[in-house]
């Protein structure tokens, strides 16, 4: 269609050019008046071009229809679950417990303590043994056993004694190593030992201790 209308548009401009120039000479001889029958003749001779139209081409025809396509159902799409959300929880509520009253049972007053002891009446005098103390074991007192494996030692003791002047406890207060010579020193050392008893600033008798030592040896 666009080359035919392009050919049909450039012959009907020559037609109009050629018109337009013969218009030209006919007026250009009009007004000189000269040339008359030359202008006559040349229109003779000029053939007109008749240009004929050219028939439209013939519609074409529209492209079928494309054959119908089966269309898929959509896809099933499962609903969403159903999210239920809990009731909230009532709000715990707070009891206040009143505090406890606690009725003040009356305390009664503490006694007072007692007086407190005299003082002990300071020794003037401290108790003395009568006679030797080397006196009071003998070899005689050597215990069998440790004689016979040949065993000796010094004993440290002390003697409590009472306001008459007789031994109350013996205690030792360093050891030979040998149980059986300990025993036999505190337990012979109260029958034998005598003292004069102590006395105080009151000049009455009073307790005292006494502390010594003594020493076993194997007799020869």
């Amino acid at each position: 269609m666009a080359y035919a209308d392009h050919s049909q548009g450039s012959s009907r401009t020559i037609s109009i050019v050629i018109v337009a120039l013969i218009h030209a000479v006919l007026g250009y001889a009009f007004v000189t008046g000269l040339g008359m029958k030359y202008v006559k003749k040349a229109a003779e001779q000029l053939n007109v071009i008749d240009v004929k139209e050219e028939p439209p081409p013939p519609d074409e025809e529209p492209p079928p229809p494309p054959p119908e396509q089966p269309v898929e159902p959509p896809p099933v799409v499962a609903p969403p679950p159903i999210v239920r959300t809990p009731a909230p929880a009532p709000p715990i509520q707070t009891v206040r417990t009143p505090p406890p009253v606690f009725n003040p049972v009356p305390v009664a007053a503490p006694p007072p303590p007692p007086p407190a002891p005299p003082p002990p009446p300071v020794a003037a005098s401290r108790a003395k043994p009568r006679g030797n103390p080397g006196g009071w074991l003998t070899d005689a007192d050597y215990p069998s056993r440790a004689q016979r494996e040949e065993r000796s030692g010094t004993a440290g003791f002390r003697l409590d004694i009472g306001p008459d002047g007789r031994v109350t406890n013996c205690t030792i207060t360093s050891s030979t190593g040998h149980p059986d010579l300990d025993e036999a020193t505190c337990r012979l050392l109260p029958r034998r030992a005598r003292f004069t008893p102590a006395k105080g600033s009151d000049g009455n008798e009073m307790p005292d201790t006494y502390t010594g030592r003594i020493t076993w040896r194997l007799p020869e």
